[in-house]
């Protein structure tokens, strides 16, 4: 099985940090942010498609082809065009089933075999304060109904963690793209194959969504706090 990788993104709210380093590089916890997505993948997925756009030769020279006996592939994303377009251009590579994953954000592995367990799939996080981003809409079966993207003015509700499962028949829907942008978006076109399959919504178990330093600052106390919490219980 392969997962796919967002990885090509230019990180400017980052600030200084991206200026020399592509933001999935940047490190938490002593690890860089791929790596923690890398390590929480299951045994049974092999290879990993890495989308890889800024300063990417600092990705592959960092990663090479192999990482733990998972195979690494790189696709160029040469114009940044969104989610949806840095999945297409990996097509020819998925001939089954896969996941695809944030190349910015922390997922926990829980949550990566909870999403394997079905063909399609979608997680996300319970919030008491959204601000902006994917808000995610199910039915009473648990299965996708709409995503509201843009500001909220209602705070609570799910949140899109960016974690998927899905088949290769994601490709035969049409690109969906984002208004008033040239980019075509991952979540607004997996909406449109909602009326034909059952897309699942998970709650996520561990997720930490990396936007800007702050965020950085944050995920590095969590990740510290939640260490310390398994070594009290072990």
């Amino acid at each position: 099985m392969k997962a796919v990788i967002i990885a090509a993104g230019l990180g400017t709210r980052m600030g200084r940090l991206t200026e020399s380093l592509p933001k999935p590089m940047l490190q938490v916890g002593g690890k860089t942010l791929i790596e923690h997505k890398l390590d929480a993948l299951p045994e049974g997925v092999d290879e990993v498609i890495l989308i890889v756009g800024y300063l990417q030769n600092i990705i592959k020279k960092y990663f090479g082809t192999y990482y733990k006996g998972k195979k690494i592939s790189y696709i160029e994303q040469s114009k940044l065009a969104g989610t949806g377009s840095a999945l297409w251009l990996a097509e020819p590579m998925l001939r089954e089933r896969f996941i695809v994953m944030m190349g910015d954000d922390i997922y926990s592995s829980v949550d990566i075999n909870q999403a394997l367990k079905h063909e399609w799939a979608i997680v996300v996080k319970k919030s008491e304060n959204i601000v902006s981003g994917g808000r995610v809409i199910f039915d009473q079966r648990g299965n996708l109904k709409d995503i509201v993207e843009g500001v909220h003015e209602e705070k609570s509700g799910f949140l899109n963690t960016g974690l998927y499962s899905m088949t290769p028949d994601i490709f035969k829907y049409k690109l969906v793209k984002l208004q008033g942008r040239e980019e075509w978006g991952l979540p607004q076109t997996l909406l449109t194959a909602a009326p034909d399959v059952p897309i699942k919504v998970l709650l996520s178990d561990f997720w930490i969504q990396i936007t800007d330093p702050k965020d950085l600052e944050n995920a590095e106390k969590t990740l510290s706090q939640n260490m310390l919490d398994l070594s009290k219980a072990l």
